[in-house]
């Protein structure tokens, strides 16, 4: 068995992880470039857990300038096997208030400017992108969530916009329309990159704002989402503390083989595989190296 290694990922407010003892900090290279930040090592309990700051501390990284690929990788190198994502949204439900958190597990990907793939010419690889959420991790978020008596709604879409800007109210109302639950600007190609690196993967979403489909509320501003993410750090500090405390120190098999996602998704042929990409996948890959090897 693997041992299980649970990073945390802090979206707008979230720099820190509060609770975490034998801290140590790591710079941790990638040959997809600059992460975030610093990686962050410490542990609750018995179990050992890795923060990044998505948006780097002091929050100096858009939406669109994040180095997803980056993060990803380098959360892989030091073995993270779990990621859990903290991210503020907005809402489309009346039910979905302001400091409401919801364990989505769709997404919609309305992105169109950022890097969404470690693989691409020289090295082919389709994940399955089915069921995005791993359902144990997403399980153990809604009961972490319950065991500290903090309201989550189990299950949602969450669309994810390029930003910087906020939706239109055109837009804002599309989604609706839709039928999607949330908005954010951060969880994809997060969650793809997760996938190909064969991390399971789950979003905590925390409602910030209505957007701005509601013709009773004012349209989102930043200082809006900010307040409610200082008034949640609290409630989200506990329940992933509790995630931590309840988590099992070996990695159990993902039911959707979010932990197996490249066994058969590589369709570049071996001899005709780029030897540059290769090297750049050598963490990505490294499951499959060893177990081809063997």
């Amino acid at each position: 068995m693997t041992k299980a290694l649970l990073g945390i990922i802090g979206g707008s407010g979230v720099y820190d992880l509060p609770g975490l003892s034998d801290i140590k900090e790591e710079k941790v290279d990638s040959p997809w470039g600059e992460p975030s930040d610093v990686l962050r090592f410490g542990r609750i309990g018995g179990t050992e857990a890795v923060f990044l700051p998505r948006h780097g501390r002091g929050h100096h990284l858009s939406p669109s300038g994040i180095n997803y690929r980056a993060n990803i990788d380098a959360l892989k190198r030091v073995g993270v096997t779990d990621v859990i994502s903290v991210s503020a949204c907005g809402s489309f439900r009346e039910e979905l208030p302001p400091g409401m958190f919801v364990a989505v597990d769709q997404f919609v990907d309305r992105t169109f400017g950022r890097q969404t793939s470690f693989f691409g010419n020289g090295c082919v690889a389709h994940v399955s992108m089915a069921q995005p959420v791993a359902p144990l991790l997403l399980h153990r978020l809604i009961a972490a969530a319950r065991a500290e008596q903090i309201e989550i709604v189990k299950g949602g879409t969450y669309v994810c916009m390029e930003g910087p800007q906020f939706s239109s109210k055109a837009e804002s109302l599309s989604y609706k329309a839709a039928g999607y639950s949330v908005i954010g600007m951060t969880a994809l190609p997060e969650a793809k990159l997760a996938r190909e690196a064969e991390m399971s993967y789950a979003t905590l979403a925390m409602v910030t704002d209505f957007d701005c489909w509601h013709d009773e509320i004012a349209a989102v501003e930043v200082t809006d989402i900010m307040e409610v993410v200082k008034s949640n750090a609290d409630k989200a500090a506990r329940l992933v503390a509790r995630l931590l405390t309840d988590f099992p120190v070996e990695h159990q098999p993902c039911p959707v083989g979010s932990d197996r996602a490249l066994d058969y998704a590589l369709t570049t042929a071996r001899d005709a595989r780029d030897p540059e990409l290769l090297n750049k996948l050598d963490a990505i890959l490294a499951r499959v190296n060893a177990k081809q090897a063997g």
